[in-house]
């Protein structure tokens, strides 16, 4: 350690105050963090890129400093798809800290990251109160059935209205229209449910049946539409 010579002339005066780091909730208990590894907590964080085209939902299951489970999911660019297949490879089994500063591949990913660490370390996790935490595996609860993200996907013009392509449900299949051409309700395709059957070895058109369903009124609709073609 080097001093200026201004500090070594000085004289030395006592440390009165002892003033600590304020607790923060964790997993149940309150922590006064003063290393990585007093950190733990399950929470959720948001990402961004640069031109902003696509972003990223990252989360993380954090004990005793170390990730131990990451859920990537990502939306708005193709390319992403196949970062967030690395940085789930990566992520698992580094600090936060570390974690913090290893290039994610992705802008978005990292700066989701960016986000979380802020949460994690300021105690403001989603398993704070929850004694224990959340064991691992807990995010996958997040996702469907069959494993698939929630997605919503809408697109609308002024001269045509809106047209509904995908819900939390599933792939939307049609759409119930009233007389005034107002939406009422829609038919989806349940992704998940419809994989699932296919893989337990029954036909396509059985899949399909199966995974089928509506929402709204759509049986008092007096015009159905696709979304996609209409």
């Amino acid at each position: 350690m080097v001093y200026t010579q201004e500090v070594q002339h000085m004289c030395c005066v006592a440390k009165g105050a002892n003033h600590p780091s304020a607790p923060i909730p964790e997993e149940g208990k309150w922590v006064r963090a003063k290393e990585i590894k007093d950190i733990s907590g399950f929470t959720h964080g948001i990402g961004w890129c640069a031109p902003q085209q696509g972003a990223c939902k990252l989360s993380l299951n954090v004990k005793e400093g170390v990730i131990e489970e990451a859920l990537v999911e990502t939306i708005g660019c193709s390319g992403m798809t196949h970062s967030a297949a690395m940085a789930a490879e990566i992520l698992p089994g580094k600090t936060i800290l570390e974690a913090l500063n290893t290039d994610l591949v992705c802008d978005a990913i990292n700066t989701a990251m960016r986000e979380l660490f802020k949460q994690i370390v300021y105690g403001r996790t989603q398993s704070a109160f929850s004694e224990g935490g959340l064991q691992i595996g807990a995010g996958l609860e997040d996702l469907g059935k069959g494993l698939r993200s929630q997605v919503g996907t809408m697109f609308g013009t002024k001269a045509k209205g809106v047209r509904y392509l995908e819900m939390a449900e599933g792939y939307c299949t049609r759409m119930a229209l009233d007389a005034n051409n107002e939406v009422i309700g829609y038919e989806f395709l349940h992704l998940g449910k419809f994989t699932d059957a296919i893989k337990k070895g029954k036909t396509p058109a059985e899949a399909i049946d199966g995974a089928m369903g509506t929402y709204g009124r759509f049986k008092d609709a007096v015009k159905y539409i696709d979304p996609r073609k209409e």
